[in-house]
């Protein structure tokens, strides 16, 4: 994978350190003059903020898993076709805080509503669009959610009112992911020290650009 246009995203569960790692991306890209945007999901643009303030209110916890499902894939489209989508046409690469698998995996396997139902969704909104380059952040439920606890400045969303099981389940749905995925999806070790984790990414990037 060589050239500008490449669409990159990272995952993980909460606490994982995407938000860090998607600045040292960033600042790699710089370094090498490859023009790139840098966005996230839900989220990115107008609309697709207003969707998110719904999604994520804490007050929403009367909202059905098939409704947050179908938010998440509304807000992904309006994004997709507004923002990415442009951006990688006019050939800078992407770098999207959460992207399609994070569906999969927090309401196709840890709300239950299946990956491939989910899946189906997604297909409509993001009409064969795929990442080229995935990095999963891979971190023990406890540890992300104890960093969580520990940053008094990030927001509380409705996700984190989510008890230890469900974030469990989050874990074991990216590592199904993962392992259907090897030639997309880069499993990074999240627990390391941040530097670590920066310089496996970097590594990453090293050889496929």
């Amino acid at each position: 994978m060589t050239g500008p246009g490449a669409f990159i995203t990272l995952e993980g569960g909460e606490g994982s350190g995407k938000t860090t790692v998607i600045g040292k991306i960033g600042e790699y890209f710089n370094r090498l003059a490859i023009p790139y945007m840098m966005t996230r999901e839900p989220g990115g643009i107008e609309i697709a903020e207003k969707i998110r303030e719904i999604i994520l209110n804490p007050s929403h916890t009367a909202m059905d898993a098939r409704t947050e499902a179908l938010l998440y894939a509304a807000s992904r489209r309006q994004h997709l076709a507004e923002k990415v989508e442009p951006a990688l046409e006019k050939g800078l690469t992407v770098i999207c805080d959460r992207f399609v698998d994070s569906s999969l995996v927090y309401q196709g396997y840890a709300r239950g509503l299946g990956m491939d139902e989910v899946w189906a969704i997604n297909q409509f909104a993001i009409h064969d669009r795929m990442p080229d380059l995935t990095f999963y952040l891979d971190i023990e439920p406890e540890t992300g959610l104890q960093r969580i606890a520990a940053n008094q400045g990030r927001e509380v969303n409705r996700l984190d009112l989510e008890g230890l099981s469900f974030h469990q389940k989050v874990r074991e749905g990216y590592h199904i992911i993962a392992s259907r995925y090897p030639e997309r999806i880069v499993v990074i070790d999240a627990s390391k020290e941040q530097s670590a984790v920066e310089q496996d990414i970097i590594r990453v990037l090293q050889e496929r650009f």
